[in-house]
């Protein structure tokens, strides 16, 4: 880590004052979106980084004692792992909560037939949207799938979600259906990020918990935070978090600031 504590320039005054609080406790749980959080959004998901600044202050609070730092995704799991490309120390949550890699290297989620089936049932209906639209696809999920829009008109966009989400439900029961930016994701097994930070925060013991996020699924994830939390929104639109800046540039400054302000700090006596 650098000597030169990161600047606090252009971050609201009430962040600063709650990062310095968060600093002091004694177990942190540092928990991240990836996709408009940390990394720029890109048409090919499979291209995505990490800006290169919020990829160092991720490594910067990794190797802070009592912090454990976790990337929950709507990725599957595969994907996250590749496109953050961190230490194995690092806790994954692909697929909103469905896939999860802890200290253990078996991540494996084992569906039931009768999901299984769900699955490929699900798989001939989308397959058949996604063929009839242009530029739109197909993306597999462990326990479903996401139907990709970014590319298309507004208008395919629009008709894709209309026909997809029609003709889903008419052939499977219970099935969840989130929206997300330009996404819409299909599941046989319902999971939320807000159940995943509850599973984090009892994994890790943590006292309290960070958690960033920019799109609508992360909402959940605020709504399960504590008083003693601190959610931090990433761009525009409604949410539960108590703070936010305008995109990964203000993030990645986040992290390097309660990075500095974690060093040293009481929770390492």
């Amino acid at each position: 880590m650098s000597d030169r504590a990161p600047s606090t320039a252009g971050l609201p005054e009430d962040l600063v004052g709650a990062l310095h609080e968060l600093a002091r406790v004694r177990r942190l749980l540092v928990a991240l979106d990836f996709d408009g959080t940390l990394a720029p959004e890109v048409d090919d998901p499979a291209k995505a980084r990490a800006l290169p600044e919020a990829h160092d202050a991720v490594l910067q609070l990794l190797a802070l004692p009592n912090t454990r730092v976790a990337m929950i995704s709507g990725r599957a799991l595969k994907s996250l792992e590749e496109v953050t490309d961190l230490p194995d120390d690092t806790l994954l949550v692909g697929s909103h909560g469905i896939e999860i890699r802890l200290d253990t290297p078996d991540p494996t989620v084992l569906l039931d037939q009768s999901e299984l089936d769900k699955v490929r049932v699900l798989d001939t209906v989308l397959s058949e949207v996604a063929g009839a639209i242009d530029d739109v696809w197909l993306e597999p999920k462990p326990a479903g799938f996401a139907l990709h829009t970014r590319l298309a008109t507004e208008a395919n966009s629009r008709v894709a979600h209309l026909v997809a989400t029609s003709e889903a439900k008419a052939e499977i029961e219970d099935l969840k259906i989130r929206r997300g930016k330009n996404v819409l994701e299909f599941a046989v097994r319902s999971t939320t990020k807000g159940e995943a930070v509850e599973h984090l925060r009892e994994y890790t013991h943590a006292d309290a918990v960070f958690y960033a996020g920019d799109d609508v699924t992360d909402e959940d994830a605020f709504a399960a935070l504590q008083p003693h939390d601190l959610g931090l929104k990433s761009g525009s639109g409604e949410t539960l978090a108590s703070h936010r800046v305008e995109g990964p540039e203000q993030v990645a400054q986040v992290l390097s600031v309660l990075a500095s302000f974690r060093a040293g700090g009481p929770h390492e006596q």
